[in-house]
């Protein structure tokens, strides 16, 4: 025996030992490991569907997927906030350093590494993957626990914190969204108060209303007078000609003066350099410009805003659950048997390659 040790000490030392080794920990200390699974597809109304049969599917029923979304889930899922949460609501640290998990499973392990949160946070990596397919869209929320109850429990909360962040991540836009528009709008209606009461003021300030109706009130007054300042002329002109003493040219004559007076003062209302409608038209278009600009504003503004309320409520973001987390009934891992062989496999071929070495040190040493 010891003869035969001798000779194989190298066969012992890379298969028989760590085959032995494999064998005694996967069959009779490692402990079992349940996996709990869930699918979900994070959608919104406004982008592409992707190609591919559940593409298709999801496009006839007026669904398409987010991918950008699904990453920020994907993400917040692996999170040390996600594992917080977690360790808060379910003791996660207490679970996975259950004494009855085998000593290399369980946290912080047969090394000892240390129990701070980052040395368990790269433990929780090793339990817990979120595999996207960007054909599908859907991703795969995979959790291994060492019973049926924790890997349910665990899984079913990361999908409920996934749904809360997509929710968190919708109020977020749909309030940026709404409170732009609102500040738009109230900017347009402080600037439409601003206009409107500068031509308050003008017209208060200029005894003026509308320039050009009252201009064109005003002529039609002067066209009057001047009417009758010409049937006052024709008048006096006949009499002048019939009877050159009459005492009435002179009150006529009183009378065309006075129109002539009134043409020329209500005339110089209309068209005056100072005071007149003409003067004061400008300034007045320019305020009643002003006020038509800002009364556009304020209704592109006000139409923006419902724009935007609506627009808030069609990209708002789905967590569509396809597969509800599953109660494992039968531990999945570790596949005992395969293990060992896969042990006893890689050791064969280290020891091939170890013999061969060997052999061609002893070569070319002989």
């Amino acid at each position: 025996m010891k003869n035969w040790l001798h000779r194989h000490v190298l066969f012992v030392l890379i298969v028989v030992l760590p085959t032995l080794g494999a064998a005694i920990y996967f069959g009779l200390i490692a402990s079992d490991v349940y996996t709990s699974e869930s699918r979900f597809l994070v959608r919104s109304p406004q982008k592409p569907v992707s190609e591919g049969l559940v593409g298709e599917l999801l496009q006839t029923s007026g669904i398409s997927h987010s991918q950008d979304d699904t990453y920020s889930v994907r993400d917040y899922i692996l999170s040390r906030d996600a594992l917080k949460e977690l360790d808060d609501k379910l003791g996660l640290r207490k679970i996975f350093s259950n004494r009855n998990i085998d000593s290399i499973g369980r946290f912080p392990g047969i090394l000892g590494w240390g129990e701070s949160f980052e040395q368990f946070y790269r433990y929780y990596g090793k339990h817990v993957s979120v595999d996207y397919d960007p054909v599908s869209s859907i991703s795969v929320l995979t959790v291994n626990a060492y019973s049926p109850e924790d890997a349910y429990a665990i899984n079913s909360l990361l999908i409920d914190i996934s749904e809360r962040l997509v929710n968190t991540l919708n109020d977020r836009s749909r309030r940026d969204l709404i409170s732009f528009a609102d500040n738009e709008v109230k900017l347009a209606s402080d600037k439409a108060k601003e206009a409107s009461l500068a031509l308050l003021s003008y017209r208060s300030s200029q005894s003026v209303f509308e320039p050009d109706k009252q201009a064109a009130l005003q002529l039609e007054g002067v066209a009057k007078i001047q009417q009758e300042l010409v049937s006052t002329e024709a008048e006096l002109a006949q009499i002048k000609k019939l009877s050159p003493d009459n005492p009435q040219i002179r009150s006529l004559n009183s009378r065309a003066d006075s129109l002539r007076a009134a043409i020329s003062s209500e005339a110089s209302k209309v068209t005056g350099p100072h005071g007149s409608f003409s003067a004061r038209a400008p300034n007045f278009e320019r305020l009643a410009l002003d006020v038509e600009f800002a009364d556009k504003q304020l209704g592109i503004a006000l139409a923006e805003l419902e724009s935007a309320r609506s627009e808030a409520q069609q990209k708002q973001l789905y967590l569509e659950r396809l597969v509800q987390p599953n109660r494992p009934d039968k531990a999945m891992s570790p596949r005992r048997v395969r293990s060992v062989f896969t042990v006893l496999l890689i050791s064969l071929i280290a020891w091939a390659v170890a013999s061969l070495l060997v052999a061609s040190v002893r070569e070319h040493a002989d």
